[in-house]
């Protein structure tokens, strides 16, 4: 019966369009009251689940994000790769998935990716041709290359709500290759739908000209080797490098670009505090929700439940991956990772997988859930972007969709692709 309550009342909630927030705290609230414990225990929880302080580097990087993003920063970014890769099949389609990789290392966001590259790219692929639904679908998959490389926010966060046991710098570099993989299937992808629709690519410009591109994008892109090399290296935590971002970010876009008004600065600290509230009250209320589950012992009945289907750890991580795809389809990610790492993550633990591998798999699983209605919020900002309703953008995405269940499989069942490189760092 409590475990309806709290399932039941969230469920319910949620399907009424209430804010995810309040869905999980008033599902809280009504458990405890029916449990008879202190309605005080929730209000505990939501405390302790916001003051930790590894949590500051989610404004912080947030807040470097957007001052890029205001700064410039990105049309740098597009210029270079449009040098780069222009000439390939698709033109502006590859361009659109390398800056998003380069982006996706400084702003850590895919919302915040979809937007910035998407409201560059997608008119420009539209006039020179482009199919709207194609630019939206390239630039929504896209997005979803900043969860895994540095400085991934859903990481930090994975690694809070797994008890702050699992090393923030290790999730960092276990998300490059899957990364760099999933962006090189969707570059495939983009090049084979661009063929069987005749669209036609860019003129190389020189390796002089992409030298040149690349030295005036420098500054922007020294941003990723200053986060990751600082974190990888012990020089500063996650949290300092976060500081040390925004530091930097202001810099390059007041004194290098100078590119930076009065107005762009205002905007950028306004949307980031909004976003950091917003944020932050989903983690404390999921913390609260997290701890009712624990409290239930709702991972030790999952366990039972799937050992009574199969003990084949291939079968058991195909189940979870299943279920994840599934509640990603229906929640936000970051409420997502807070309530079901306790969940999920003592089932895959119990099988041999590795923490930071397994954090890899939920991050791809619950990023695809991002450009799944009805709650794919990327999906939506690109549709936004490019005038198009999510119908429209939906007929035309299964490859790309295809694209990305095949990264996960190879992810999930080779763990190498996620622990080489940081057993090579360590």
């Amino acid at each position: 019966m409590e475990m309806l309550i709290l399932f039941g009342t969230f469920t319910l909630l949620m399907l009424i369009g209430t804010p995810i927030a309040f869905c999980l705290g008033v599902a809280s609230f009504a458990t405890v009251l029916y449990l008879g414990l202190p309605p005080l225990v929730v209000f505990q929880r939501l405390n302790s689940g916001m003051s930790v302080f590894s949590l500051l580097a989610i404004p912080f990087f947030i807040y470097a994000g957007d001052l890029m993003v205001r700064g410039g920063i990105a049309q740098k970014i597009v210029a270079f790769a449009a040098s780069l890769v222009g000439h390939i099949r698709g033109g502006l389609g590859q361009v659109n998935i390398v800056t998003a990789t380069l982006f996706g290392g400084i702003s850590g966001s895919a919302v915040a990716e979809a937007a910035a590259v998407g409201g560059l790219m997608i008119p420009q692929m539209k006039q020179r041709g482009y199919g709207a639904d194609y630019a939206v679908n390239v630039t929504s998959m896209a997005a979803l290359i900043a969860l895994l490389l540095p400085p991934s926010h859903n990481m930090i966060i994975y690694s809070i709500s797994a008890g702050g046991k699992i090393s923030i710098a290790d999730l960092f570099t276990a998300g490059i290759l899957p990364g760099l993989l999933y962006a090189a299937a969707l570059m495939v992808t983009a090049y084979f739908v661009a063929r069987s629709r005749g669209y036609p690519v860019e003129a190389f410009p020189g390796f002089a000209a992409v030298g040149r591109f690349l030295l005036i994008a420098t500054p922007g892109l020294l941003l990723i080797a200053i986060i990751f090399g600082g974190v990888r290296s012990g020089v500063f935590t996650a949290t300092e490098s976060s500081c040390i971002a925004v530091l930097y970010a202001l810099l390059v876009t007041l004194f290098v670009y100078r590119s930076m008004s009065w107005s762009d600065f205002v905007h950028a600290t306004h949307g980031a505090v909004r976003t950091t509230a917003m944020v932050l009250l989903i983690i404390g209320m999921a913390a609260a929700f997290s701890w009712l589950m624990a409290f239930l012992r709702v991972p030790a009945a999952l366990i039972a439940s799937m050992n009574a289907v199969s003990e084949n750890p291939l079968v058991i991580l195909l189940l979870i991956n299943v279920l994840m795809l599934f509640l990603g389809t229906f929640m936000d990610m970051g409420p997502t990772i807070i309530i079901c790492t306790p969940i999920f993550l003592p089932v895959a633990m119990a099988y041999g997988v590795d923490p930071v591998h397994f954090g890899v798999i939920m991050i791809l699983n619950f990023g695809i859930g991002l450009n799944t209605p009805p709650v794919g919020a990327v999906q939506f900002v690109a549709c936004a972007v490019g005038k198009i309703s999510v119908w429209e953008a939906m007929r035309s995405i299964w490859p790309f969709y295809l694209a990305g269940l095949v990264v996960l499989g190879l992810v999930t069942y080779v763990p190498a692709i996620s622990l080489w490189l940081p057993g090579v760092f360590k």
